[in-house]
């Protein structure tokens, strides 16, 4: 029952931690390209082969 005390910060801080990059991508506009990858999937720039 000890290492509860110890696991449940632990659990709390990681957590909030991982909120709290979610809400930076967040306002860093990482999630604001709804049309580029749909745009992205049907152009033939990308091949199987590397270009060389």
């Amino acid at each position: 029952m000890n290492v509860l005390v110890y696991l449940i910060p632990v659990s709390l801080i990681l957590g909030g931690l991982g909120l709290a990059a979610f809400f930076w991508a967040l306002r860093s506009r990482q999630f604001d390209d709804p049309d580029g990858d749909s745009q992205r999937f049907l152009a033939d720039d990308y091949d199987d082969e590397p270009k060389g």
